[in-house]
């Protein structure tokens, strides 16, 4: 598998990154998971318009899924004619999200094939596929992706769960989100500290931890760091837009 970061920026796009998106590669297949605010812009420069072949939206907040909403016009207004309905698996209020916000009085049905996401296993393209509801304000899910004897979990938006520590258990690589600075009166329930995600990458016995969904504006990569370091002793960085990993 190969990982291609589009988006990592948490809540906003960030100076130097749009929102959370993230492309999963194997055997030729493209699968997007998210598609965060300014993404699309990434998926044109760093692999192309037409890449994904399917998309898993793991919730439905703004941060992680309104770069599909833009995506219509590219598959319905394409010179070449209208591309074929897209596989979209997300929350099952996706449909109705998506075609408020893009505000024509219709649906967008006719641009992505939806599919009710709830927990437990199922194939998209080459890749096992494994969800769980994790600990989030809204509907939200962490994924699971196996291929070939590989594993790369995603913890998308949620703060310390047994499901995510079930679904990065003994994972290749963990792409985990830290929003929040440890030390700090943080609001419950909602998001991890580096010092949690460090804590849970332990727990779960992977391979390396990738954090993502910093908070620019009032966070700090190097504090957020030193925090995750402290709890987990296995490779670690903070990823960024552009930056590629073969699983």
């Amino acid at each position: 598998m190969r990982l291609t970061v589009l988006g990592c920026a948490g809540s906003f796009p960030g100076p130097e990154s749009p929102c959370s998106a993230y492309l999963v590669e194997a055997d030729g297949f493209r699968l997007l998971v998210d598609f965060g605010s300014g993404s699309l812009s990434s998926l044109q420069r760093y692999v192309g318009l037409h890449a994904p072949d399917a998309i898993l939206l793991t919730h439905l907040h703004c941060d992680h899924i309104l770069d599909a909403v833009t995506y219509v016009v590219v598959r319905r207004y394409a010179p070449e004619g209208p591309y074929p309905a897209l596989p979209v698996y997300a929350p099952a209020g996706a449909p109705d999200r998506l075609s408020a916000a893009y505000g024509d009085d219709g649906t967008v049905d006719d641009v992505y094939q939806f599919y009710a996401l709830q927990p437990g296993t199922f194939p998209i393209g080459p890749f096992t596929v494994t969800v769980d509801r994790v600990n989030h304000p809204v509907e939200t899910y962490g994924v699971r992706l196996e291929h070939d004897g590989r594993s790369l979990c995603y913890s998308s938006d949620t703060a310390p769960c047994d499901a995510l520590l079930r679904l990065a258990q003994n994972a290749d690589v963990f792409l985990c989100e830290a929003s929040y600075l440890d030390g700090v009166d943080n609001p419950p329930d909602l998001h991890l500290t580096g010092r949690e995600a460090g804590e849970m990458a332990t727990k779960a016995a992977v391979g390396r931890l990738l954090l993502t969904h910093l908070v620019a504006a009032w966070g700090s990569e190097a504090h957020t760091l030193e925090s995750a370091a402290g709890a987990y002793s296995g490779p670690l960085e903070v990823v960024r837009a552009g930056a590629s990993y073969d699983i």
